[in-house]
């Protein structure tokens, strides 16, 4: 499989702690590559999947070999350009310190990373790079349920204005519960499921965002907003979602608490295939025991074709593994993946499922 390409060093970044955390028995096993170099100088532009690829033949599996786990990120140590990172073949880990220095292992004892104390996070390496993800990670893009139905609505605009920018002042219609930051959005086409051929979403073309510039006073229910930022045209009928918090990027990649079957719902690259690099939405979040940072392994689903031999009976092709699925936001029913790796094409209906 081709490796992800970095582009991005600039942005928030995992936690790493040395030491070996002991693999749940049904995880998928991390492997040392056969020729894994015995160090690594951290550059600017190395992600930590970067590195853990030339170590590791999965390299979501570095929570593992630096022995960090879901708590421990709550207190996140962090690494920078030349540092080197060592592979200790004999415990079979990756450390920060040269093995048999002074910093080795004795027994379980965990090593204590270097670290720099001065402008701490500044210059350190992110997880993943994240110039692809991040206008998923602050638009709506995704509704749900009974989302579009309750959503406050454009209903007109000051000096009658058919379509909207930057400064202009917009009337609302609908209970914002006491948020003050929207943005606005369209909806798009649906999502279906590709087994139950059921809409679980619609996709929401992002088109800016407003503020509340005067709540509707008793007796009204219009809401006076201010468009801050404008990235398409917006209009009457248009729809509001409050503006999510700030994505955390402190990725932990690991493989789902319980077994998951889930398939490629939609395709975001304009196109009807993704490549390495893409995203792409499957028919599972965290209703389903999907979270940010699931590693999930894709596959080309098999065809179904007639078997000459038996009398033209249809007989279905086994499903075909062909890269990896990083979630990196999560909601009910959907989540957003990033293709880290792949050989094939990914489109509607590809399987992704837990890690073997």
């Amino acid at each position: 499989m081709k490796n992800f390409s970095t582009v991005s060093a600039r942005l928030a970044v995992a936690a790493l702690f040395t030491g070996l955390l002991a693999a749940p028995a049904q995880a998928a096993k991390c492997e040392f590559r056969a020729n894994a170099p015995d160090q690594h100088k951290v550059v600017k532009g190395d992600t930590l999947w970067d590195i853990s690829g030339t170590f590791l033949q999965h390299p979501w599996c570095w929570p593992q070999v630096w022995g960090m786990n879901k708590e421990e990120i709550k207190n996140p140590h962090w690494i920078y350009p030349g540092q080197i990172i060592y592979f200790d073949r004999v415990n079979g880990r990756l450390s920060l310190n040269k093995p048999g220095s002074d910093g080795g292992v004795n027994g379980n004892n965990r090593l204590q990373p270097q670290l720099r104390t001065e402008g701490l996070g500044n210059d350190a390496i992110a997880s993943i790079s994240s110039n692809v993800i991040d206008p998923f990670l602050s638009q709506p893009l995704i509704i749900e349920g009974n989302e579009l139905n309750t959503a406050p609505r454009i209903v007109a605009a000051q000096d009658g204005h058919v379509y909207l920018g930057k400064d202009d002042k917009v009337y609302v219609r609908g209970n914002l519960n006491g948020v003050s930051s929207f943005q606005v959005f369209r909806p798009g086409a649906p999502l279906k499921d590709p087994v139950t051929k059921k809409i679980i979403a619609y996709e929401a073309v992002y088109l800016g965002s407003m503020k509340v510039h005067a709540e509707a006073k008793p007796g009204s229910d219009v809401h006076t907003m201010i468009v801050a930022s404008s990235k398409q045209e917006m209009g009457v009928g248009d729809r509001l979602m409050p503006a999510p918090p700030t994505a955390i990027r402190n990725y932990v990649p690991h493989q789902p608490d319980s077994p998951v079957d889930a398939r490629v719902v939609g395709v975001y690259s304009g196109v009807n295939f993704a490549g390495q690099n893409e995203v792409v939405s499957i028919n599972r979040g965290s209703l389903d025991g999907i979270d940010v940072s699931t590693v999930l392994q894709l596959y080309t689903l098999g065809r179904t074709v007639n078997d000459t031999t038996a009398k033209n009976q249809s007989i279905k092709l086994p499903d075909e593994q062909n890269g990896t699925l990083f979630i990196f936001r999560v909601f009910n029913h959907i989540s957003y993946g990033l293709i880290m790796q792949v050989t094939e094409p990914v489109q509607v209906g590809d399987v992704a499922k837990s890690p073997e």
